[in-house]
């Protein structure tokens, strides 16, 4: 949610910030900006999209090797050139651009309208950018004090850029809740709010930890907390290339990221299963295994598809590990008052590492005692950092808005812990546990051979590109499955629609459904296949239409559903990692029939760092 970029150095600064404002769109956003600084500031901002930022500055003078960049998500203010970043404090002596919430900025503004200020903005960040300023005119303190000063009265969240126009040459950084890297080259420095902009230019990374703020300069880095503390700066290598962030074949994001499962689901399990398939190793929680192996209960927080993900894992422990499990919206738990305790295991789930309201239920479980571990896609993330263990899952950069391979990534983590949590309490057997491994490794190929039946799915999705609502049913370990197909058609194609249990359809939805609500159906041959039956038959005796996922070779379901996908046979354990698969590309395709924004849906953002 949001992006920033800056630059400091002997390039030319305003390619970079461009190029790395470009890297950012996959994040969301509705307004883009820059400023430059050549002896003097300039900002140029507008609502929309960086091309249109390219467009105001072409003949503009952008020459100078040290500048910011922003593209926003409307929080406080709608989207408009002024509301746009960098902001500029009110008699010009510090730029500014920020990501995050400013929480009290209200009073904030209230105590610097009181002492004159006035604003050109709605948004939270102008005060900010004005409260520093003013602690840098009253108090006469270097900018990097009045920075650190003014943010000991700041509640809320930031990863915040600074320029001072009194101290050229310099930029200061400073962090909150809100994830700022900085990028190390030759005398140059890149800030950024991941590592993706910045890899074309240096691998070498730092990671800004809560409440440290970074000066940096041709004179190099300097790294404090807010209360003066010096600090090391740990320089972290990043394993990604311009490869990894390249559309490649494909038209857009998603639909690469859709193709890349079976290899990523490789990803996440290769190394951590062994050559016999017979065990399979976690060592990211290798340190605290007595205390996973001893656990009374698991409970689960996580927000949007990784909360599907959790859902997934909530059957999986329970049928193999024999766990009780409660999975939270994270964005709830952490307002409620849990009874967490010492012997509960906590697994917080986020894609990004930053989902805030994940990080902040993850802080207030830490102290109740109980054992937490984070399963994430971003090596250095927050939540990495923040929890006693964790495993990563090797998905690689996801850029499309619309979560794809980082699902069945996390998915692939939790069947792992939840076999070998079966197996290392003795749930299950030698024999049964060897029987999943080899079924999970098996999924890589039954992708594959989903995705090369594109062709037909992509003719189901013509037939329904014009639809105004749907329905999504499933059963048991396929429920999740069910509101995850839902969601990826709501956030892409902006079509309403809702995922059911497949029992519930009689408590209400059955009212809906007439010759115009299309019903996506999971009925694969599991324990619950006969009832599916009689659910698709309730459908179709109201006339609605029925496109059915099922198990190849399944001839009763192609006499009762209007449309049908086949995937391969597996064991049920592990059929959410191929039935997810087909309402994909479903979603994508729909979308892109409609004409939508597939990697940049409307309203959306890749990581919500905010409340």
């Amino acid at each position: 949610m949001c992006g920033i970029m800056a630059y400091v150095g002997d390039r030319t600064a305003y390619p970079i910030l461009i190029k790395g404002l470009q890297r950012l769109e996959y994040r969301g956003y509705d307004s883009a900006g820059i400023a430059l600084f050549n002896g003097s500031g300039s900002i140029y901002k507008c609502r929309g999209k960086v091309k249109d930022l390219q467009k105001i500055t072409k003949g503009e003078d952008t020459s100078g090797s040290i500048g910011m960049g922003h593209t926003r998500w409307a929080t406080h203010g709608e989207p408009s050139d002024a509301n746009a970043h960098p902001h500029l404090s009110m008699n010009g002596k510090f730029y500014a651009v920020h990501n995050g919430i400013i929480e009290n900025y209200a009073h904030l503004k209230k105590e610097l309208t009181n002492r004159g200020y006035r604003f050109q903005s709605e948004t939270d960040t102008e005060v900010l950018v004005n409260l520093i300023e003013n602690v840098y005119l009253e108090q006469h303190v270097s900018a990097e004090l009045a920075v650190r000063l003014a943010l000991t009265k700041v509640v809320g969240a930031y990863g915040l850029v600074i320029a001072c126009e009194d101290e050229p040459g310099k930029l200061i950084a400073a962090r909150k809740g809100s994830p700022l890297v900085i990028g190390v080259g030759d005398n140059e420095y890149f800030l950024a709010s991941d590592a993706m902009p910045i890899v074309e230019y240096t691998d070498r990374v730092l990671y800004l930890n809560d409440e440290e703020v970074a000066v940096v300069s041709s004179a190099g880095l300097d790294l404090k907390d807010l209360y003066n503390d010096t600090k090391t700066p740990e320089i972290k290598t990043v394993r990604l290339s311009i490869d990894n962030i390249s559309k490649g074949e494909f038209e857009h994001y998603m639909h690469k990221e859709i193709h890349e499962q079976a290899v990523s689901v490789t990803d996440t399990f290769r190394g951590r299963i062994s050559i016999d398939r017979s065990n399979i190793f976690l060592g990211g929680i290798l340190d605290i295994m007595p205390r996973l192996l001893e656990a009374k209960r698991i409970v689960i927080a996580a927000c949007g598809t990784s909360w599907h993900a959790a859902l997934v894992g909530e059957y999986l422990f329970e049928e193999y590990a024999r766990i009780p499990v409660e999975v939270e919206y994270a964005s709830e738990f952490r307002y409620r008052n849990p009874i967490i305790n010492r012997d509960d295991l906590v697994i917080a789930i986020s894609q990004s590492g930053e989902t805030a309201d994940t990080l902040a239920a993850v802080r207030m479980v830490k102290n109740c005692g109980a054992t937490i571990i984070g399963i994430c896609n971003v090596a250095g993330s927050s939540l990495s950092r923040e929890t006693d263990a964790g495993v990563y899952t090797h998905a690689g950069i996801e850029i499309g808005v619309a979560s794809t391979k980082a699902f069945t990534s996390q998915i692939t983590v939790l069947t792992m812990m939840a076999f070998f949590m079966g197996y290392k309490r003795h749930q299950l057997s030698g024999e049964k546990y060897r029987e999943l491994i080899c079924g999970l490794t098996r999924v890589p190929e039954m992708i594959t051979e989903i995705l090369e039946e594109e062709t037909r799915i992509k003719e189901i999705a013509s037939a329904c590109r014009d639809i105004s609502n749907a329905l999504y049913l499933g059963r048991g370990i396929l429920f999740p499955v069910a509101l995850e197909g839902a969601l990826k058609l709501k956030e892409i194609s902006y079509i309403h629609a809702e995922g059911y249990p497949a029992a519930e359809m009689k408590h209400g939805p059955i009212a809906l459904i007439d010759e115009t609500m299309p019903v996506f159906v999971l009925a694969i041959r599991d324990k619950s296949y006969e009832k599916m039956i009689g659910n698709i038959r309730e459908v179709k005796a109201r006339k609605g239409k029925v496109i059915a996922v099922t198990t190849r070779g399944d001839k009763e379901i192609h006499q009762l559903a209007d449309h049908v996908i086949e995937i391969p046979e597996c064991h049920e354990a592990l059929s959410p990692l191929l039935a997810i698969i087909p309402f994909q590309l479903l979603s994508y395709h729909i979308a892109v029939m409609r004409g939508c924004n597939i990697d940049q849906p409307r309203n959306l953002a890749k990581s919500v760092t905010v409340e």
